[in-house]
């Protein structure tokens, strides 16, 4: 073929008479030319070439009304290209033209409606709040000025010429032949979608009107009322709340309407359910009026007459079913949409939908009466009632009506109670006992549910409400991604420890979530609350149970797969719950996981098949691998054999998504059958156990699995490793297999794809397994050196697991004695560039390790290197967990002896040069645990502090001989005089000093120091201050020695609540009293409750500081007589008519959140109410203050706000299961209109939500947009200062990333259920993209980068 013509009007105008020649295949190429030009042209070649253009939509008119498909679709597509680059006084003319076109030769009549949509949606869509383009006002012109007046069949927008020629029928209207036009619907919702925000009121109205003229017409298709019902959702977005209010009471008198048919009922109700999804906001006050006329078909009389008039007659009324099943459609509409204005209405919902769950007129009341009392029976029935209840369902199974659609009623009756269950749970009505006692058992006995669809949509509901009673927060998993490290917590706690006992030896503590892995022990039963929604389940277990276990034997793949999910679910919430009824499930449940024996012969239908036996077997494989880590050895053992037969023919599954769960099962199937879980030492043990080894390391060589099905049969691999490494007195691995097994391992780790999944199972083996004949040497040194050589990676999360490995390998003394002197240098030196301040969590890690390295062999790691290396770290601001681990390293090297260059170094390299606190600490600490080899003694700093010059050089000293009091213990020579008499210093830092230094060495040596320190707290002034803190040090650092605390605890309590009476010693007097009750909680406890009961505001306070800090630093003892008095001790501080101490009393329920939950969350629905009360702005505490000629708005209430927001994150993270999910997206849309730091707050709570429960969050999608495009619409004053900008710019940056995160998980996946629901996000997202397009980019590669 020859090449396109140019792409200039001379080259559109030589193609023209080809459109018409005879040849349709000419037709077809002259139009794919036109169509090049158009696209390749530039955006305004075209725009003074009228007349050319002219003649070009004059050809394409005629090729629309080709003979040849082809030709017309080419047709069209020309139409996009030409309208956006066409003249702007052509395009009134074209969509004339478009709109009256009538085909003759075409067979397909809606080409000149699918042509006039392409005209619609070939211009950029105007965004709302921007300025529109000039191409998008031009379209809208000639929309309103022709395609509107054509559509409704009069003009709408007067031009003001008096001689206006009115414009032809509209298409809209009703035809000749009294048919409406189902493409002229479809052209109105394409003008709605892309122009609804231009339109204007009158036009808003006019097209109001003829669409609901296409509903009382009498011969209107289904087809086109239900494209009606969308076209009216759509404009519902853009009407004013006048024209709103006009619409709706146009419904209400229709509603009113005596002669009102069952189609029009119906129809009105379909309209009132989708106006619900679309503007859920603005409709929720009109429920109040419009509830009555949705509930009036499902009321108990109706239900009653549906039944009698079916028994009369002998079928039902299907337009009577229809206006039923459109009633709960529209009540799940507003269940969903408007849960929180639905609230008042909960009862006569809940009654309606489990009414009609059970409709069922081929099924008489009494039986219907039976089987809803049947669900009350529990486990007591035996095995003969179960065969008696399988015919019964048998029978009811065999009863089918093919005219019957009452299957559609118990269907949307089903989805109605779901979304009760999806919106009114947590903290709701699952605490108060109603979806238990009402909608459980309803659901249970529509187990028995003849038609799939209805049976489906029971089993899915019923699962929801037991997901939601279980309280684990559901976050984003990736195994191939689980790659994130982090030491601080997990230091933190062992740091915690370690003051208090006074030892490190925690720090080198294996994870404990290697053991758990590892499946050490069979599960402990859990105790059966006695209230609450567990308690509900576990009531209602029999019962389902028993459903299910019918449902597996004889129904489809669906509801095989649908109870599957719910007994799953049932196991997480209870982590058990079969105990008593495996039995039941055991046989049907293997089933599911056996290959199916046959293959469909078409292709098309066997991949179906398939694709849904796969779904089957991978819930059947998780169900297995839930069971076995929630019960005991013993429930499993007779099911043994043919689990792993199963198990193990899975794993070899093509579809890798079922061999990879198949690992799954497997590795928990190993837990079962290896000690110490299992009791049998028998032979049959041993073959199954043989039978896992071989498929599990079989798939790990493989080279053509698949990543993930590899990545899990290592960690499976790994967990039978430790089982079978003599961990008791029955060997599960032989030798042989075993020196195969670690070095599988070895190899994966040196392979890049698998490196993380082995670094894992490595950890995990060198944790748990501490016999010498089990590690080898050889292995243990090739995996030192691989593990080292991962923390060069640029993968931080694979830096940390590898040295979490090399953690736990220097842990294992078996392990560490097989590290020979090249080794140990070799590792050594890679650990050396972890050692900065870059990375703290790194950096502690690594400090441990390098720690046992120097008493395994001081001379391969101390060197000048790490002396350099070390100086450098110290003068970085240490503190916590790292600080500690940085100690435990000086002290090591001092006790072997090898610290005397670092000594030089610290001294005279470092000096004053770093922190004094910190400096002073390691030199401390290395004085101590060297002695006399350090080249220095402890009266040399002595001297130093008594001589030294300036106070940078005596704060060193001073810190120094405060860690070596410490450190020294009663040994100690130092006096607290040699401290206290800096108290009286002029200077800034050394009183300061002299008080941290006499604590830490008071810590050391209580029954010297403390006396003298009670002394000077009973003295005024910063005396008093400075005493203190240096009880605050003793009391945090006391460790074992707090028996020498015990006759001075009584004294120590009254000077510390006389000396915080002051309000600069508030705070670190709260701190040492909190501190202090921990020490003695029986005697203290009771003192804070009565503080809390004080008449002085003051008090009051300092008691609230003090309880927060017992929180976060106690025992099993204290939390014993804490637990009965903490929560209402909270509700009390939540109630303090200060201000400020209800801002303190957030901070501790945000503390005991974090480290009392198990306290806390039976009484969240007391706790949680008091938090969003002070989460609400408070006019009253909003004032006016004047600043020169400026007026400046304060509020005082800003700061609890805050506490409160910050509470109810943390809540939300540890118990989003106990929280309304209405009430709390509605604080957090407040929370996103109001101050900067509570806008901040509010946008990470979205950024969590999106995980945790993506549904809820998609049903406020309109909300979170309007929100979200007032936060970046916002621009900062001209001279507002860059604290300002900066803010604003931080606000935006959050708020661009939480809308990527939308608009990837929620709307990707169709998470939000409607389409028409996000117009008005899908208006913000293209408002975002077109202003804000490189901060997106930028929030996309950092979101692609911390995923990747």
């Amino acid at each position: 073929m020859a090449p396109a013509p140019n792409a200039t009007p001379a080259g559109i105008v030589a193609l023209l008479p080809k459109l018409s020649d005879a040849d349709a295949d000419i037709r077809y190429m002259s139009l794919s030319d036109l169509d090049n030009i158009l696209r390749s042209g530039s955006a305004g070649f075209l725009t003074n070439e009228y007349h050319t253009c002219a003649k070009t939509v004059e050809c394409l008119l005629k090729t629309l009304d080709d003979t040849n498909g082809e030709v017309q679709n080419q047709a069209i597509k020309c139409i996009a290209s030409l309208t956006p680059r066409a003249p702007p006084e052509l395009l009134p003319p074209m969509v004339e033209k478009l709109s009256t076109l009538k085909t003759t030769n075409s067979v397909d009549a809606s080409v000149p409606a699918t042509a006039l949509r392409v005209f619609i949606t070939s211009f950029p869509r105007p965004i709302v709040g921007a300025q529109p383009t000039k191409s998008t006002q031009e379209a809208y012109s000639a929309i309103s000025k022709v395609l509107i007046p054509r559509l409704v069949g009069y003009v709408v927008i007067s031009n003001g010429s008096r001689n206006q020629p009115n414009p032809p029928p509209g298409m809209l209207e009703v035809h000749a032949d009294n048919t409406i036009d189902n493409n002229a619907i479809d052209v109105l919702i394409e003008l709605i979608r892309c122009f609804g925000s231009m339109l204007q009121d009158g036009e808003k109205k006019a097209l109001q009107r003829s669409t609901m003229a296409i509903f009382d017409h009498e011969r209107t298709g289904t087809i086109a009322k239900k494209k009606a019902v969308s076209a009216i959702s759509l404009l519902a977005l853009y009407m004013p709340d006048m024209l709103l209010n006009a619409f709706v009471s146009g419904i209400l008198e229709s509603f009113n309407n005596p002669h009102l048919t069952a189609a029009q009922h119906r129809l009105l109700i379909t309209m009132v359910g989708s106006l619900a999804r679309t503007v859920p906001q603005r409709f929720g006050r009109y429920l109040r009026t419009l509830l009555p006329f949705i509930l009036g078909p499902l009321s108990e009389r109706a239900y009653q007459d549906a039944l009698e008039d079916s028994a009369d007659t002998g079928t039902a009324d299907t337009e009577a079913e229809e206006v039923r099943e459109a009633a709960l459609l529209a009540l799940e509409g507003f269940l969903s949409s408007c849960s929180n204005d639905m609230r008042p209405y909960t009862d006569e919902a809940i009654q309606a939908a489990i009414r009609f769950v059970a409709y069922d007129p081929n099924i008489s009341a009494d039986t219907d009466d039976e089987e809803m009392g049947g669900t009350q029976d529990s486990a007591a029935d035996d095995e003969a009632d179960l065969d008696e209840e399988d015919e019964d369902f048998e029978e009811e199974g065999a009863v089918s009506d093919d005219e019957d659609a009452s299957w559609k009623v118990r269907r949307c009756a089903a989805k109605a109670l779901y979304a009760i269950i999806s919106t009114r749970s947590n903290g709701d009505l699952l605490d108060n006992g109603v979806l238990y006692e009402k909608i459980a058992p309803v659901l249970i006995s529509r187990f028995q549910e003849r038609e799939e669809n209805v049976r489906v949509e029971v089993l899915s509901s019923l699962t929801a409400l037991v997901r939601k009673t279980s309280d684990d927060v559901v976050t984003p998993f990736s195994f191939a991604g689980e790659t994130e490290f982090e030491l601080s917590s997990a230091v933190e706690a062992r740091s915690r420890k370690r003051r208090r006992l006074g030892s490190d030896a925690t720090l080198f503590e294996s994870p404990v979530i290697a053991n758990s892995q590892a499946g050490f022990k069979s599960p402990d039963a859990s105790p059966l609350p006695s209230a609450g929604p567990k308690a509900d389940l576990a009531r209602l277990s029999s019962s389902i149970i028993r459903g299910i276990s019918k449902l597996l034997k004889q129904s489809t793949l669906l509801t095989k797969q649908s109870g599957i999910v719910l007994l799953r679910e049932m196991v997480n919430a209870q982590h058990g719950g079969l105990s008593e009824h495996f039995g039941m499930i055991a046989e049907p449940l293997i089933d599911a996981i056996r290959s199916p024996l046959g293959y469909p012969t078409s292709q098309s239908a066997g991949a179906a098949a398939l694709a849904s036996t796969g779904k089957l077997r991978i819930e059947a494989l998780q169900l297995v691998a839930a069971v076995c880590d929630n019960h005991s050895s013993t429930l499993i053992a007779p099911y043994v054999s043919s689990l792993v037969a199963a198990a193990t023919a899975a794993v070899k599954d093509k579809y890798f998504k079922v061999s990879s769960e198949a690992i799954v099962a497997v590795e928990s199937l190993i837990k079962v059958l290896t000690p110490p879980r299992s009791a049998g030492t028998q032979q049959v043990l041993r073959q199954h156990v043989e039978k896992l080894y071989g498929v599990v390391l079989e798939r790990t060589v493989a080279t053509d699995a698949d990543m993930e099905v590899r990545q899990r049969a290592i960690h499976a691999l790994g967990v039978l490793l430790v089982r079978g490494s003599e961990l008791s007195q029955v060997s599960v691995l032989s030798e042989a297999q075993r020196t195969k097994t670690v070095g599988v391992l070895l190899d994966r780790l040196r392979n890049e794809t698998t490196r993380v999944s082995a670094v894992k199972a490595i950890d995990m083996f060198l944790s748990s397994c501490k016999e010498t004949r089990v590690i080898q040497k050889d292995w243990t040194r090739d995996v030192a050196i691989e593990l080292g050589a991962q923390l060069r990676k640029a993968n931080r999360g694979l830096r940390g697991l590898s040295l979490a490995a090399l953690r736990d390998l220097v842990g294992n003394q078996a392990a560490l004695s097989c590290l020979d002197d090249k080794t140990v240098q070799a590792v050594t030196e890679m650990l050396l560039p972890l050692v900065n301040s870059h990375d703290l969590n790194l950096l502690g890690m690594a400090l441990v390790i390098l720690a046992k390295l120097v008493r395994h062999s001081p001379k391969n790691v101390v060197d000048a290197r790490l002396n350099t290396t070390l100086c450098e770290v110290v003068v970085a601001p240490l503190g916590g967990a790292v600080l500690d681990a940085f100690l435990v390293l000086l002290r090591a090297i001092g006790e072997q002896r090898v610290g005397h260059p670092l000594m030089q170094s610290l001294l005279q390299d470092v000096g004053v040069n770093g922190d004094p606190m910190v400096v002073g600490k390691a030199i401390g600490t290395l004085v101590v645990s060297g002695g006399t080899t350090v080249g220095v003694k402890l009266d040399d700093f002595v001297t130093e502090l008594q001589s030294a010059p300036d106070d940078k050089r005596k704060c060193l000293a001073l810190s120094v001989l405060g860690e070596a009091g410490y450190r020294l213990g009663s040994s100690s020579p130092l006096e607290p005089g040699l401290f206290t008499q800096f108290f009286g210093s002029k200077s800034q830092s050394l009183p300061r000093a002299a008080a941290t230094a006499l604590g830490r060495a008071g810590a050391g040596n209580v029954r010297t120091y403390l006396p003298v320190i009670l002394t000077s707290t009973g003295e005024a002034g910063s005396s008093q201050y400075l005493s203190l803190h240096a009880i605050k040090e003793i009391l945090q650092f006391t460790g074992q020695a707090r028996s020498d605390m015990s006759p001075y605890i009584k004294q120590m309590w009254e000077k510390l609540m006389a000396a915080s009476q002051a309000e600069d010693n508030k705070a670190v007097g709260a701190e040492c009293m909190g501190r202090l009750t921990v020490i003695e909680p029986k005697i203290f406890l009771p003192s804070l409750q009565r503080c809390l009961r004080n008449a002085s505001p003051s008090v009051r306070g300092m008691a609230i500081q003090a309880i927060r800090f017992t929180l976060s630093d106690s025992d099993e003892r204290f939390d014993e007589i804490l637990r009965p008095i903490l929560v209402p001790m909270l509700i009390a501080m939540m109630n303090d008519p200060n201000l400020e101490n209800r801002r303190l009393a957030l901070g501790v329920l945000n503390s005991a959140t974090h480290n009392k939950a198990d306290t806390i969350l039976p009484s969240l629905t007391e706790l949680v109410p008091l938090v969003m009360k002070e989460s609400m702005v408070k006019p009253e505490l909003i004032r006016e203050v004047t600043m020169g000629p400026f007026k400046h708005k304060v509020d005082d209430g800003l700061e609890v706000r805050k506490s409160a927001y910050e509470t109810l994150y943390t809540l939300m993270e540890g118990a989003y299961s106990r929280i309304s999910p209405t009430d709390l997206f509605g604080r957090i849309m407040a929370g996103l209109e109001d101050e900067h730091e509570i806008k901040v707050l509010s946008n990470l709570m979205l950024n969590k939500l999106v995980y945790i429960d993506p549904e809820e969050t998609g049903r406020h999608l309109d909300s979170i947009a309007e929100r979200y495009r007032s936060i970046l619409a916002f621009k900062p004053k001209e001279n507002a200062v860059k604290q300002e900008v900066e803010k604003l710019q931080e606000a935006n940056r959050g708020v661009l990333k939480v809308t990527v995160l939308l608009q990837e998980v929620l709307l990707a996946k169709n998470s939000t259920g409607s389409s028409v629901q996000s117009e008005k996000w899908k208006g913000y997202w293209d408002w975002a993209k077109e202003g804000f397009r490189p901060q997106l980019a930028g929030v996309e590669q950092e979101l692609r980068s911390q995923t990747a």
